[in-house]
């Protein structure tokens, strides 16, 4: 199993959340960089994550603004392709695993973390998800 870089991205209507991932060849997933950015920067910060890791592949969500923001991708980046992925449940998951990456503390370890929102954006982990789905078959 070859290792793979992937960089996903969940689009929003002004901002998007971006998460450069790796599938070692091991098969364990790795997160190497991710941001939440205003979509006026997701050209720039996209160029960010290729200087850090090489990817092969955009993997890009098909909710709010997908299709303008697919366009600029494409007319970017054409040597790259892009795979549109579901996003279902998208946010519930990303909560979870901001909540991985950031652990709770004071009263909100009292709290199912399922009852919490982020204190923050959070949709570089919904763009962690999309990545986890495609390069690992998670749903």
């Amino acid at each position: 199993m070859e290792r793979k870089v992937v960089l996903a991205i969940d689009p929003g209507s002004s901002k998007c959340g971006l998460a450069l991932a790796v599938r070692q060849s091991t098969g364990e997933m790795e997160l190497l960089w991710h941001q939440v950015v205003p979509n006026v920067d997701l050209e720039t910060m996209m160029i960010e994550a290729r200087s850090i890791e090489d990817f092969k592949l955009i993997i890009v969500g098909n909710g709010t603004s997908s299709a303008a923001i697919l366009d600029r991708i494409r007319e970017r980046f054409p040597a790259i392709g892009v795979l549109v992925v579901n996003e279902r449940d998208t946010t519930l998951q990303a909560r979870e695993k901001y909540w991985l990456h950031h652990p709770r503390r004071g009263w909100r370890r009292f709290f199912p973390s399922s009852m919490q929102v982020p204190p923050e954006p959070y949709d570089d982990f919904a763009a962690l998800v999309l990545a986890e789905r495609v390069l690992l078959g998670v749903s």
